[in-house]
Parts: structure tokens; C-alpha cells; sequence
């Protein structure tokens, strides 16, 4: 069970609770982050809720949990994150764009395409973690103003990858959404940077993480107040060679057994081959997953990075048609 405290809750608020919980001979550990202040008992806690704890001053909530997944089973876990768009209860949202931005004139014209399709936010790299140090690492932060700006004129919030503290302090006055990629999934110091952003940020699976590994990782953004946290299956690592990743579809319905956070699949990146996302898109519509995020580029045989897995702009269009028949049940 977690006490989460009001944000204003003074030191002396917070000593009563534990003075109260030590009282009662229970262990406790305390959760402090920038914007959450909240303190975990272990132990019968039986008695300490007989107090009605949450009448205490200072207490804003009482958080009943099973193990160690505190935040991200929060049966209220707010699901409306950027603009009027809403994940989860029903709402399938759609993300495209390219995988790197190379030109302002390149980016317009990809999101204009998607944007008329059905993709309600604009997604495009700006600075890329890449295998090699010889692949196109993208425009950094030239690629962020670019990206703000054709979000700005085509009104599309925008969301990019975040590799580093030092990135961070840079893109988040450019994104309405952060994301944190499946090699960063573990980065801790950066999970808690963008949790105490309070954006929304969309947290990528590690390609070699378990289920639970992840949720945890999750938690870390969970633990600094910002409860605006999309997961992002991408598929992950295995011994199959004829797809770049293994999509494990199986994780949507698992994770929805576990948390109440909304998760999104990335056909693109799991599959390595444009060839197999139509088939991964409407694969994710099925099992229930909350969204969607595709590559797409206006010229795929000219990307920079990924060619092979981005769709043009009619292949796109398409597949929106094809799984909104799907969603209209």
C-alpha cells in the first residue's frame, strides 16, 4: 500500500504518517520525488488503515498494491495526455512519420500525407542512437525546430526520441510528447528526468526486457507525479532471423492484465520489412492494443535511415482504411 501525499504536504505532515506506521511496529520506505511525495508500508496494514489514514492531513490518496508495480496499477490512471487526444477506453490513436527528419520541405509533405490519412500526432527522429557511427545520427536540434515548426503549421502535436539528459533540456521546449527508445528503456537517471517533466512520454520496450522489467522501468516516470505514460511494444530479440525484432503481440493483453497504462505497438521497427506492417497493423487492432506508430516516408528509397521498413504515403493510406473497418465495430 502506498500513502501518496498532497504536493503542498509539509516534512511534519509526512513524519506523522511514519511516526503513525512505526507505531504500529510496520516497515515503510519513502518515495520522493520532485513532484510526488509518497511513502510504501510492508506489512499486515490492517490497522493502520482502522486510522482512515486517508483523512490524515496531508494525505491525498491511499494506493492498494500487489507487488511492486505501485503507480501503474492505479485504477484512475489518467489516459488523456497531449491536445484533446485520449489513449485506452475505446480510443485507437494513430502516429506516423518518418524515421528521421532530413528537411522541413521532407517532413511537411510526410505529415500532411498522414495527417490526411487518420495519424493524429507527427512522429520523426532528430537525434538517432543508431548500431553504427557511420549511419546518419540526425539534425539534433535543427531537426527539432523543423519538427516543431511543421507540427505548429499543421497543427499535429509531435513526438521524438530523448537520448540523454543534456538532449532533454534541448527538446523539451520543441515536443509535445517524449519518447524513450527500447536502448534506453533502463537509463533510470533519464527515466526520472522526463517523469519530472509532467509531458507525456512514450517508453519503448528493450528489446531484451521482460514484461515486468519494463512496467518497473515505467515506474520510475510513474514515481516523479507524471502519470502521462504510453508503452510502446516493439518487439524484442530472439533467435527468428526473417524479421528484424520478434513482435510480441501476446504483451498487449498481458500488459493490460497488469496495468492500467495504454500500450501502442510499432509494427515498423519490430518487423525491419514495409512488407509486414499491414499485417502487424491490424494485428494490433485485434489483441486491443491502444495505438499504433508507423513509419512513413514521402520517398522511402531516398531515407536517410530505415528505408526498408517505411511505408509511402498511398501504402499508408491504405492500411488506415483497412483497419478502420476494424475499429468500427
Amino acid at each position: 500500500m502506498i500513502v501518496v501525499m498532497k504536493k503542498d504536504a509539509t516534512e511534519n505532515d509526512i513524519n506523522f504518517i511514519i511516526d503513525e506506521i512505526k507505531g504500529l511496529g510496520l516497515s515503510y520506505s519513502l518515495i520522493n520525488g520532485e513532484k510526488v511525495k509518497a511513502i510504501a508500508l510492508i506489512g499486515d496494514k490492517t490497522k493502520f488503515l482502522e486510522k482512515k489514514p486517508q483523512f490524515m492531513h496531508g494525505v491525498d490518496k491511499i494506493v492498494h498494491i500487489s507487488d511492486e508495480l505501485k503507480f501503474s496499477k492505479n485504477e484512475t490512471a489518467n489516459t488523456s495526455f497531449v491536445s484533446d487526444i485520449s489513449f485506452g477506453h475505446g480510443n485507437f490513436v494513430i502516429i506516423a512519420g518518418p524515421c528521421s527528419v532530413e528537411s522541413k520541405e521532407q517532413l511537411y509533405n510526410t505529415a500532411k500525407a498522414v495527417k490526411a490519412s487518420g495519424a493524429k500526432i507527427l512522429r520523426a527522429g532528430t537525434y538517432k542512437p543508431r548500431t553504427s557511427p557511420y549511419s546518419f545520427q540526425g539534425l539534433k536540434e535543427e531537426g527539432l525546430k523543423i519538427l516543431y515548426s511543421v507540427g505548429k503549421e499543421l497543427n499535429m502535436p509531435v513526438v521524438s526520441e530523448v537520448v540523454s539528459e543534456e538532449n532533454l533540456k534541448i527538446a523539451v521546449d520543441y515536443l509535445d510528447i517524449l519518447q524513450i527508445g527500447s536502448r534506453n528503456m533502463q537509463n533510470f537517471e533519464l527515466l526520472k528526468a522526463v517523469g519530472r517533466t509532467n509531458k507525456p512520454v512514450i517508453l519503448k520496450r528493450g528489446f531484451c526486457s521482460t514484461i515486468d522489467e519494463w512496467l518497473s522501468a515505467a515506474e520510475y516516470i510513474l514515481c516523479e507525479g507524471n502519470e502521462k505514460v504510453i508503452l510502446c511494444e516493439r518487439g524484442i530479440r530472439t533467435f527468428e532471423t526473417s524479421t528484424r525484432f520478434t513482435l510480441d503481440i501476446s504483451s498487449v493483453p498481458v500488459i493490460h492484465s497488469k496495468s492500467k497504462l495504454p500500450i501502442i505497438i510499432d509494427p515498423s521497427h519490430a518487423s525491419g520489412n514495409k512488407n509486414f506492417v499491414p499485417d502487424l497493423c491490424k494485428a494490433a487492432v485485434a489483441v486491443g492494443a491502444d495505438g499504433i506508430m508507423v513509419e512513413v516516408h514521402e520517398d522511402p528509397k531516398l531515407a536517410l535511415s530505415d528505408s526498408e521498413q517505411a511505408l509511402n504515403p498511398m501504402e499508408f493510406d491504405k492500411i488506415c482504411k483497412e483497419i478502420r473497418k476494424y475499429l468500427s465495430f
